[in-house]
């Protein structure tokens, strides 16, 4: 299956306001084209919209958006999911209009985790201004790949089936998988000695999804976005401290993808990584490999 880049969240809130400031304020996003007071779009680059948060009753995952590069992709997509058993819906009319894509098919994962294919997304031609002068990492620095919105890990309390079918079905590249302790994962389907987490792309980012051996409410463990420099994560770091809100994991540098980021509790149950330096790989010489530690230093977890 020729999936390209995670291209877009779409995340559902009962703290709607917060949101707003967390977004704009504090991650440095721009408010989208079609906000209004019960859905505000990011834009964190030159498409319409990476991020969508929902004004509802609870704070979910509403779907996980996956880029293709045309309608026969999309198609050839579909009939792939259904000869593999899994019930594909074709999007109508008004999420085609949300999600500002020309083609779009939603289905679940072996856990549950909804998720999106789609292709044509519209762009936004003006200038992004964001409120910083920071910048989002989409793509890469030469500009032959697109890297996507950043990655997203997400609770699939059947470890194995799901990494065959993010693996088998949907295409995705194994780039690392790394041991959790039993306490690590606390709400594992079954406990053991440990859990194993993984690491996949279907491009050259080095991870674009995360696949976490548990359950969590919100049906997302955290969703990272990058920027182009250091200084951008630190600056944001200060923003998160200067307005309280708790930050779950300290600075450090990732062993996986190198990257050096912290992660900030978000409104609603999970986190988000604000990160600077991510590895970039080949993936036709990738070879996969068992991490024995999250990080070279820092990233000192507080709960």
């Amino acid at each position: 299956m020729d999936i390209r880049a995670l291209g877009y969240l779409r995340v559902e809130t009962t703290k709607f306001e917060e949101w707003r400031t967390y977004a704009l304020d504090l991650l440095g996003m721009v408010a989208a084209t079609g906000s209004d007071d019960d859905t505000l779009y990011l834009r964190i680059d030159d498409r319409a919209h990476r991020l969508a948060i929902v004004r509802g009753t609870t704070d979910r995952l509403q779907a996980a958006g996956w880029e293709v590069a045309n309608a026969a992709a999309l198609a050839a997509a579909g009939r792939e999911l259904e000869a593999a058993g899994v019930a594909v819906k074709a999007a109508d009319d008004a999420v085609l209009a949300e999600r500002r894509v020309q083609g779009l098919i939603q289905f679940t994962d072996p856990c549950g985790n909804p998720l999106e294919l789609y292709w044509g997304q519209a762009q936004d031609h003006t200038p992004l201004g964001t409120p910083y002068g920071n910048r989002f990492v989409t793509g890469t620095a030469d500009g032959t790949g697109d890297l996507g919105l950043g990655h997203v890990v997400l609770p699939v309390p059947d470890i194995e089936a799901a990494l065959d079918f993010y693996e088998h079905v949907l295409g995705f590249q194994l780039r690392d998988s790394m041991k959790l302790p039993p306490q690590a994962v606390p709400t594992a389907k079954e406990q053991r000695d440990f859990h194993l987490m993984h690491f996949l792309s279907p491009n050259r980012r080095h991870h674009s999804l995360g696949l976490y051996p548990g359950e969590l409410p919100p049906g997302i463990v955290h969703f990272m976005v990058e920027l182009e420099t250091l200084d951008d994560v630190g600056r944001g770091l200060d923003r998160m401290h200067d307005a309280g809100i708790p930050i779950a994991s300290t600075l450090g540098r990732h062993t996986n993808d190198r990257m050096v980021s912290f992660y900030a509790q978000a409104p609603g149950g999970f986190q988000v990584e604000y990160g600077w330096d991510g590895l970039i790989v080949d993936p036709a010489t990738w070879v996969a490999k068992e991490i024995t530690a999250d990080s070279f230093w820092g990233h000192r977890w507080n709960g």
